[in-house]
């Protein structure tokens, strides 16, 4: 339960970002309301993924995950620039999150 957790609160967080960004600095209701639903579900759901897994590995890939998401919605729906150090930068955020849940013993 606790992994599912996770997937809905990084999907929620994903959600809420991108309404952020549609929100055009708050000036636009309905995505800020997205906004305030999503991260409040988000940290809700990650605080009840807490409870099965790690700390440590629960943020990292919440952190994670989302950012590289969040770095694919720019690129698909706002024309960002794929770049390659745009695509390192993402290979050591997972490089992280992946050393992290490394078990050693």
């Amino acid at each position: 339960m606790g992994w599912i957790s996770l997937g809905l609160a990084i999907g929620a967080e994903v959600i809420a970002t991108t309404a952020l960004k549609a929100s055009k600095g708050f000036t636009k209701p309905w995505p800020v309301v997205v906004v305030v639903v999503g991260y409040a579900l988000s940290f809700w759901l990650l605080s009840r993924a807490l409870r099965h897994v790690q700390l440590s590995v629960a943020y990292a890939v919440w952190s994670a995950v989302g950012t590289a998401a969040i770095a694919a919605v720019g690129i698909v729906y706002y024309d960002e620039p794929l770049t390659a150090l745009k695509l390192l930068g993402l290979a050591a955020v997972i490089g992280g999150v992946v050393l992290l849940t490394v078990r050693t013993g």
